[in-house]
């Protein structure tokens, strides 16, 4: 899997001189990609901004990435892909995964007995307004992470 970053400090479209988001994309024929790329994308795009690994809110990020794309491996074999884009001041990390299933995604009944199927509450709990889209090829399940400044 190629790791496309586009680490661009140049001004923002409005003029204002602010560095243009950093971003990660990547795309899948099927579930062929170790879910461990992708978490190690998301863990080098935050480093660049300024968030270590071992900072909460890199690991938050790493969870957050691995639950949206294990979901559409296992319930939407076949093409999908990832964007991951930290806004400029690296303050909000948005996690885009795009599968080609229509059904959206199913926040299942809280069962502590239950060995999965709790991705989507711990999704829930970290991220501020999850949300789903139709697209043409299936639907796109985008999360948004605040990513505050920690101590470790």
């Amino acid at each position: 899997m190629a790791i496309p970053f586009d680490d661009s400090t140049a001004p923002a479209p409005d003029g204002r001189g602010r560095p243009a988001s950093l971003r990660f994309s990547a795309v899948w024929e099927a579930a062929e990609t170790p879910v461990a790329d992708f978490r190690h994308a998301a863990r080098a795009l935050l480093a660049l901004a300024g968030h270590p690994p071992g900072h909460r809110v890199s690991q938050d990020a790493q969870l957050v990435v691995t639950e949206l794309v294990t979901n559409a491996y296992r319930h939407a074999p076949g093409p999908g892909g990832i964007l991951l884009e930290l806004s400029p001041g690296g303050s909000l990390l948005s996690i885009t995964v795009r599968d080609g299933s229509p059904r959206p995604p199913v926040l299942r009944e809280e069962d502590a007995r239950r060995a999965g199927g709790h991705g989507l509450r711990l999704v829930g709990l970290l991220c501020e307004r999850p949300d789903h889209k139709d697209v043409e090829t299936g639907k796109e399940v985008v999360a948004r992470l605040r990513l505050r400044q920690s101590t470790g």
